[in-house]
């Protein structure tokens, strides 16, 4: 398959297909791409939550500003962040890999306490701006994904995300939302998915030294 042939067919679906649904195998690969996402130091401070419920995701559109989307599409996916980061996150992730990778704890002693000192040293605030910066990153990786696999999508900021995390009882599970993306088929009558992409040339964005 052509990658930038597939990232040239991507846009932001405004309208999407309400009779076509993703295949199982299809969130699948998402849901995996989701979680081999690179973050920082690998804490993977971020969660997906995958919304077919009809009934709940016509309640969020009107804290998605009447965007019809996150209803329409095949599956709505909410990228969350953690409230708050703390010493059991950092140690269930060392503890994640002694048991993979089988290092010794000799070995990972000095990275572990550094780690839990550096999220000690932040603030709430910090620690989620730091883990939105992660969010970012599994969006973009998200979006090439589906595009590779011929998967429609829109990225969101604009939504009321206290009204989310209400709605979607994220506070129980200690998380926040922080980005949607709508994944599914475009419809056919979607005037948006015919538009030539606008972008500088790369000549202007791209330098080699």
């Amino acid at each position: 398959m052509d990658t930038i042939k597939q990232l040239e067919w991507r846009y932001a679906t405004k309208k999407f297909d309400t009779t076509k649904k993703l295949s199982a195998s299809k969130l699948n690969i998402l849901k995996q791409a989701f979680n081999l996402t690179a973050t920082s130091f690998g804490l993977q401070t971020i969660s997906l939550l995958v919304v077919t419920n009809t009934d709940i995701r016509k309640s969020l559109v009107e804290h998605t500003y009447k965007q019809s989307q996150v209803l329409d599409a095949s599956h709505l996916l909410v990228i969350c962040i953690k409230e708050t980061i703390d010493s059991k996150d950092v140690n269930d992730y060392f503890n994640n890999i002694r048991n993979i990778r089988d290092t010794s704890e000799t070995i990972l002693s000095p990275y572990r306490q550094n780690l839990i000192e550096t999220m000690e040293r932040m603030t709430k605030s910090e620690q989620q701006q730091w883990s939105m910066n992660q969010a970012f990153i599994a969006l973009g990786n998200l979006m090439t994904v589906c595009a590779i696999e011929g998967i429609d999508s829109c990225p969101m900021e604009g939504f009321v995300t206290n009204k989310y995390d209400e709605i979607l009882n994220l506070k129980e599970r200690g998380l926040k939302s922080a980005l949607l993306l709508p994944v599914g088929y475009r419809a056919e009558n979607d005037m948006f998915s015919g538009f030539l992409k606008v972008r500088k040339n790369m000549q202007d964005t791209v330098f080699e030294l």
